[in-house]
């Protein structure tokens, strides 16, 4: 179905996911990856249970840092061994929830958060096996969001695991078998992307001289895609080769499974498998700017705009008049001035009732932006499959009771 026929029945604002471009993005980023490998898909990026189900169907486990998405990810299908549960503020809710559930694979970022793992999987009688987090002591070079080499509450400092190795061995009935490394995140260019990752082996090189042999090496990832604007989705054709030597020389049992390699994407993978859908409401000029008033914004389009980090947005119109161009700002329906989708924007110029179709946007759009806010309906979230539509549903937020006892 085109963009406008989508509209015309299900309404606008409207996310649509297609579940080919997943495929083609899995697909390609499978055959950037050194062979043999396993591949995280995080859950963050896109939570839908239609995108995290075709994933798993394709192989991929699961990278979850909450309650709800150990919930999403088992009910999409992945397998309780295969969900990975991260985060530096892992509660003892969100632990013995993952543990109930039959999740006994956690990353752990200090000793307190290894200690709490063990304590609640001994009560659960279970043995949790764990990858330990570790921030790099050298700052990662290239990264569009530096995740490691820094000051930062994401693992434990690697000067502090050499320094201090028995307090990230294990405690109670959880384990420490592997690493999980993060060095930076959304990047484009090939060889600052090995260069971290090939920075991340070197790490877990030195690792074992303090934690012994490892099971698991997780790298990260950190593969780019554009947001919210025209754009290909990068390849990295030398990855592969280069990293496979890479590991070579640093985990030279890597090839037979001694340690098993790693790797996690969240944008890469769901990126360019989705568009929104947007209605033009109003379109009105104030002290000689030209404003075009949507009927979605930061509250639909987020790309954690309640962290300030939303990039231009560069969308295509569907209606309009090519031959006479316009620049606006484009803005959303919210009763703020901070509801702006992009100043200076060029458009074909539209009137209200236009469609304008945001590209790029199946990672960090719906649960990432302020839906809460103000109160307006989600939007409709329709999943295709190319020209065939699989899935219609919209989110809804509700407000539970919770029984209060007095003291």
């Amino acid at each position: 179905m085109t963009p406008a026929e989508i509209a015309e029945r299900f309404g606008t604002p409207a996310y649509v996911y297609d579940l080919n471009a997943v495929t083609t993005a899995h697909a390609d980023l499978r055959a950037a990856l050194p062979d043999p490998s396993v591949l995280y898909y995080s859950l963050k990026a896109n939570p839908h249970p239609a995108v995290v189900g075709e994933l798993a169907r394709l192989g991929c486990r699961a990278e979850v840092s909450s309650d709800g998405e150990v919930d999403t990810a088992l009910a999409a299908g992945v397998h309780p061994d295969a969900v990975l549960l991260t985060g530096p503020g892992k509660s003892d809710h969100v632990v013995d929830h993952a543990l109930r559930h039959g999740v006994t694979r956690f990353s752990v970022d200090s000793p307190t958060d290894l200690r709490r793992v063990g304590e609640h999987a001994e009560r659960h009688g279970v043995s949790a096996k764990c990858l330990l987090r570790v921030n790099a002591d050298e700052a990662a070079a290239g990264s569009g969001l530096t995740m490691t080499g820094t000051a930062s509450q994401f693992g434990a400092d690697a000067s502090w695991v050499a320094a201090r190795p028995e307090e990230f061995r294990g405690h109670g009935a959880a384990t420490v078998t592997g690493l999980h490394l993060y060095m930076g995140s959304n990047l484009v260019d090939e060889d600052a992307l090995a260069t971290q990752l090939e920075m991340a082996a070197d790490l877990a090189a030195r690792m074992t001289e303090h934690l012994g042999d490892l099971e698991e090496v997780d790298l990260g990832g950190g593969f780019g895609a554009p947001y919210a604007h025209r754009g290909d989705r990068p390849r990295f054709p030398g990855l592969a080769d280069r990293l496979g030597r890479a590991l070579d020389d640093r985990l030279p049992g890597w090839r037979g499974g001694a340690p098993l390699i790693a790797f996690e994407s969240g944008r890469h993978l769901v990126a360019d498998s989705g568009r929104l859908l947007a209605g033009v409401v109003d379109v009105k000029r104030s002290k000689g700017e030209t404003f075009v008033v949507l009927d979605c914004g930061v509250n639909h389009l987020g790309g954690m705009s309640g962290l300030r980090r939303l990039p231009r947005v560069a969308p295509d119109v569907v209606g309009g008049d090519a031959a006479d161009a316009m620049t606006a700002t484009l803005v959303g329906p919210l009763c703020t001035p901070l509801d702006t989708l992009g100043r200076d924007v060029r458009l074909p110029r539209v009137r209200p009732g236009d469609l304008l179709v945001v590209p790029n946007v199946g990672a960090y759009g719906l649960t990432a932006s302020l839906l809460a806010f103000l109160g307006h309906a989600p939007p409709v979230e329709v999943v295709v499959r190319g020209d065939e539509v699989l899935d219609v549903t919209r989110l809804t937020l509700t407000r539970a009771s919770t029984s209060v006892h007095s003291g």
